[in-house]
């Protein structure tokens, strides 16, 4: 069961040093165009939750990632001692998200985004594990998962 706290681990990691990196080298606004307008880093400061839902209201997004942080931790142990490994892995991405976006929002006030696609909302790592893991997540459970085995 040790795994699942690793992974974890590394993805915080991740997200909290690509974070890091775009506060400590640029200023909020600020564009680097990766592949012309398509990508680019764009830092911006995120007071709200997913697409900026309840921008400004710190404690409603303190209270709802609070929630879904402690559902992940109890479904993370009880898939891991039930035996299904995936399922305990995919929800732990969606943990370990979640986590990252929370030291954001009790460090700074508000979550770092940085990554801009198209003209789609401006997102960072621990959204894409956020997004991946229950994308991830329900095909598992739509098309794998049996009798909580796998």
């Amino acid at each position: 069961m040790l795994i699942y706290p690793l992974i974890a681990a590394l993805i915080i990691a991740a997200d909290q040093a690509t974070k890091f990196a775009v506060r400590a080298s640029m200023q909020p606004g600020d564009r680097i165009p990766v592949i012309g307008d398509w990508f680019s880093i764009y830092y911006v400061r995120n007071t709200g939750a997913a697409f900026s839902m309840f921008s400004g209201n710190k404690m409603v997004t303190i209270a709802l990632t609070s929630v879904l942080i402690i559902l992940c931790l109890v479904f993370i142990i009880y898939e891991a001692r039930k035996g299904s490994k995936a399922l305990a892995a995919l929800i732990t991405m969606i943990f370990a998200g979640g986590v990252g976006n929370m030291i954001d929002r009790l460090a700074l006030g508000y979550v770092t985004d940085m990554i801009s696609c198209w003209n789609f909302a401006v997102f960072n790592v621990a959204d894409i594990f956020v997004t991946c893991g229950c994308f991830i997540t329900v095909l598992y459970i739509l098309f794998a998962y049996k009798d909580g085995t796998k």
